[in-house]
């Protein structure tokens, strides 16, 4: 009977690099799936409702980090006892000809971006509310407001 008191809006981070291509086409993606309608192919379509929050030339702490990690689709199995097996941190990191080391720790990212920010894959994008992330490219964002825009459209 109350349910619609108990809905929230999904808040939406991006942790964004302006020197970043993708980030910069990731951070206008979401900035229209706001404003206006969603998809844009559908102009009667309204705009998508999440509140953005946009991180500049910073990266996540250790703890958001470990956070985004879980919120990562898995590309392994299953382990042993079946569990989803989370991302290694070094999914968050670029190929950049700079960067010389692979931290294997979500502190170790952290502490080597802070050092070198084209380290990490920008943009990163967190979906907190749904418990998504997408690190790196547009699709992945695509993938989070097509979440939204299902969920917006009772289809999910």
């Amino acid at each position: 009977m109350f349910k619609a008191f108990t809905r929230s809006i999904p808040e939406i981070s991006i942790f964004h690099n302006p020197s970043s291509p993708a980030s910069k086409s990731a951070l206008n993606l979401l900035r229209s799936a706001a404003s206006g309608p969603y998809p844009p192919t559908k102009p009667s379509a309204p705009p998508l409702k999440f509140d953005l929050e946009v991180i500049e030339n910073t990266p996540p702490t250790a703890d958001q980090l470990r956070t985004i990690l879980s919120y990562l689709p898995s590309k392994s199995p299953t382990g042993p006892s079946g569990a989803q097996q989370t991302p290694s941190p070094d999914v968050l990191l670029s190929a950049h000809p700079t960067v010389d080391t692979r931290p294997t720790s979500a502190d170790g990212v952290v502490k080597l971006a802070s050092q070198n920010p084209n380290a990490l894959k920008w943009p990163i994008v967190v979906d907190w509310h749904n418990g998504k992330a997408a690190v790196g490219d547009l699709e992945g964002v695509k993938g989070l407001l097509e979440e939204l825009r299902k969920k917006r459209d009772g289809e999910a």
